[in-house]
């Protein structure tokens, strides 16, 4: 029998410094996870083809907090690629404490990944007790599948890292044809998943849920599924305001 991760996992859908900028609450609660002072976290930004003016955002709001670091493969001749050669990803994810995912798009992320082995990497730094944490994309990567806009409007992905055995929608109050897509596609055949709201997010102990916990006073998690009669229903998950 496989042992249970170690890990944690802290899925935003919608938040932290990118969204928030001024409201630090959902990622003071991700450093607060890590037991030192100034943990080492690492910023992905994949799906947001290594934004350089996103890595200034993330330096700039995590500088004091944390040791700042970022993992960069996208296009070298933009951003200094960090470190500089896929064989050595694996020791750069080790000396980490946090992996932060970008928002972006999901289907590009998640094939760089795997063409580098960086899927299989995050995945063995999570079962040794790695933090691993995102936003958006940075949300939906870790579950089975799920709503992405990757391809323009909202549509079904299927082949998500799968650490979370259940699907996942971002965003599920901030777009209007996310909620409904959703429940579409789990009525056709997804797996039953969980949807957070921007400044919300589930936290995630290896792969069972700890709790919901939001930057926002209104802002929820739910958990959508299908009946018996096929039909989607949708739960609203306890969550806990972080102010």
């Amino acid at each position: 029998m496989e042992e249970e991760p170690k890990g944690q996992i802290v899925a935003m859908g919608g938040g932290g410094f990118l969204m928030e900028p001024d409201n630090p609450l959902l990622d003071d609660f991700v450093l607060s996870l890590s037991p030192k002072k100034m943990p080492k976290v690492c910023f992905v930004p994949t799906a947001a083809a290594d934004s350089a003016t996103i890595l200034v955002h993330f330096y700039r709001n995590f500088s004091g907090r944390a040791v700042a670091t970022d993992l960069t493969i996208y296009d070298p001749s933009t951003v200094p690629r960090r470190p500089s050669h896929t064989n050595m990803i694996e020791d750069y994810i080790a000396e980490q404490d946090i992996i932060y995912v970008s928002g972006g798009n999901t289907v590009n992320m998640l094939a760089i990944w795997r063409a580098h082995g960086i899927d299989k990497i995050l995945r063995k730094a999570w079962q040794e007790g790695k933090i691993l944490c995102g936003v958006s994309a940075g949300m939906l990567c870790w579950f089975q599948g799920g709503v992405t806009d990757s391809f323009g409007d909202a549509d079904v992905l299927h082949d998500g890292l799968g650490f979370i055995g259940a699907s996942a929608c971002p965003h599920f109050d901030g777009e209007e044809k996310r909620r409904p897509a959703y429940h579409q596609f789990i009525k056709e055949g997804l797996p039953a998943g969980y949807a957070a709201d921007d400044g919300a997010a589930l936290h995630f102990l290896g792969t069972k849920l700890v709790e919901a916990i939001s930057s926002r006073q209104n802002a929820s998690a739910y958990f959508v599924e299908k009946d018996q009669s096929g039909e989607t229903t949708e739960k609203k998950i306890s969550t806990r305001f972080l102010g």
